[in-house]
């Protein structure tokens, strides 16, 4: 446990049994030498004295076991005592620490909006929550496997709602009606078929991104109502037979990605963020190449069509996105400049 009530109590738990065996030691060998009772009824006449039960001794006792057992009861009302009322008080602070951490997470998730929900932390879920991270994107996480949620949960302060995807309660405990972005990730095409149905249901403007593992499941997931379907196989033999034919592009591309915070060198940036749009500026009177180095690449349009590379004379729009590519520094001073 990485809580420290929990490891305060545990340390504590671990002195009151050690004060009970050194008390039951104590016992035993105080009758078996001081009453010359045999090892067996040592450890009886132990277990009714500490336990104040009540039954009658062995043999009856001289002045010098009735002594002992006089400090044997008054030493074992204090050890018993502690022993007892730290044992509660550690299972009682773990299970108020799980209902306390259940609900302060929950109640991080209700203040959640435009956030991103992932299903399912399988493979592909950790990549995206890796992906997301490095990004600083608000997220969610619906795990049915307590397990993994009890393995990953206080790694990165990851928000876990426990449950099936699957149930539309799930997805309202996880905000789905507040959020952005849905991402299925699910083993299962089926699973990811109802998790999407049951998403597009709830919230009609939610993009949804759904993973598949059958190319016949492809159509299902975009008539269900998914934007986008991944079929991980089909880009990882892809990637292969890219590195056969067009390696060093490959690896130019792959040294894009984004390793952590500091390592950024590519970025999607909303015209809005970078000059009042009001009044239509072009990639040449904004000229980011001087202001931050950086280079525009794409160019989204308002309607969603994409452009390589677009000329100078190119106007930025209302509601268009630029792609930028540049060093981390020169990415850092693009985000510090225009406060994205």
């Amino acid at each position: 446990m990485k809580n420290p009530l929990i490891r305060l109590f545990r340390s504590k738990f671990y002195t009151a049994i050690t004060m009970l065996i050194i008390l039951l030691l104590i016992g035993v060998l105080g009758y078996r030498y001081i009453s010359d009772y045999s090892w067996i009824n040592a450890l009886y006449m132990t277990v009714i004295t500490v336990t104040t039960v009540g039954f009658a001794e062995v043999n009856p006792l001289d002045t010098e076991s009735k002594i002992f057992t006089i400090f044997l009861i008054l030493t074992s009302i204090v050890v018993v005592g502690y022993a007892i009322s730290i044992i509660t008080e550690y299972i009682l602070s773990k299970n108020n620490y799980e209902d306390i951490k259940q609900r302060n997470m929950q109640k991080k998730i209700e203040a959640l909006s435009n956030h991103i929900i992932i299903c399912g932390y399988g493979r592909n879920g950790k990549q995206a929550a890796k992906k997301l991270l490095a990004y600083k994107q608000p997220f969610v996480v619906i795990e049915k496997d307590k397990e993994i949620i009890n393995r990953f949960q206080d790694d990165q302060n990851i928000p876990f709602v426990f449950g099936n995807a699957n149930e539309d309660e799930i997805l309202i405990e996880a905000g789905i009606k507040r959020a952005k972005t849905l991402i299925s990730a699910l083993p299962n095409d089926a699973d990811n078929l109802f998790v999407v149905l049951s998403a597009r249901q709830i919230n009609g403007k939610l993009t949804i991104i759904s993973r598949a593992s059958q190319e016949t499941s492809y159509n299902k997931l975009k008539l269900a109502g998914a934007n986008n379907v991944i079929l991980p196989d089909n880009i990882g033999g892809d990637h292969m037979a890219s590195l056969v034919v067009v390696p060093d592009l490959v690896e130019f591309i792959d040294n894009l990605s984004i390793i952590g915070a500091d390592n950024i060198n590519i970025e999607e940036v909303a015209v809005e963020k970078l000059y009042n749009s009001a009044k239509v500026k072009t990639i040449k009177e904004l000229d980011l190449r001087k202001v931050t180095g950086c280079t525009v690449i794409g160019f989204k349009s308002a309607s969603g069509e994409y452009l390589v590379n677009p000329g100078a004379g190119t106007e930025l729009v209302p509601n268009s996105k630029i792609i930028v590519l540049g060093r981390p520094e020169q990415i850092a001073k693009l985000n510090s400049t225009y406060d994205i």
